[in-house]
C-alpha cells in the first residue's frame, strides 16, 4: 500500500461511495427486521419458493426459513404463506401483511439512502477534493 504525502492526490480515493446496512431492532430482539430480510421477501415474490429464494440470494434454506421466523414472531405478523407440494411441488406467497413491509421497508430505506448521500456529500465529499 502507498503512502500518501500532504498535496498528492490518490484517485481511487474520488470514487468512494456510500454504503450502510439497514436493520430493525427491538427491546427484546435484534435484527427483528432489515435489509436481508427485506431482499428475502422481495426474492420470494419472484421466485415463488422460498427454497428457490433462498438460492438466488446464496442462503441455506434453513437460514431463510429461521430469518422469516425469527421476523415474523417479533413482529407478530405472517409475512409469508406456505403451500405444501403435490404434484407441482410447493409455493411460498407474501401475505398482504408481507408485502406491505416489503413497499413500505423499500420507501424507508430509500429516504435513509438519500439522507446519507446528502450527508456524505456535506461532510465528507469535500475532503476530497
Amino acid at each position: 500500500m502507498a503512502v500518501l504525502h500532504e498535496g498528492k492526490r490518490d484517485t481511487h480515493v474520488k470514487k468512494l461511495r456510500t454504503r450502510f446496512k439497514l436493520w430493525l431492532s427491538s427491546k427484546d430482539v435484534e435484527g427483528v427486521f432489515g435489509d436481508g430480510k427485506w431482499r428475502l421477501l422481495k426474492a420470494v415474490e419472484n421466485a415463488g419458493t422460498l427454497s428457490a429464494a433462498s438460492s438466488s440470494l446464496r442462503i441455506s434454506y434453513r437460514k431463510a426459513w429461521g430469518d422469516l421466523n425469527k421476523a415474523q414472531n417479533a413482529l407478530n405478523v405472517a409475512l409469508v404463506q406456505k403451500q405444501r407440494g403435490g404434484n407441482l411441488g410447493g409455493k411460498t406467497i407474501l401475505t398482504g401483511k408481507g408485502k406491505k413491509w416489503v413497499k413500505a421497508y423499500g420507501k424507508f430505506r430509500s429516504e435513509i439512502e438519500k439522507a446519507v448521500e446528502k450527508a456524505y456529500e456535506k461532510h465528507i465529499q469535500e475532503l476530497l477534493r
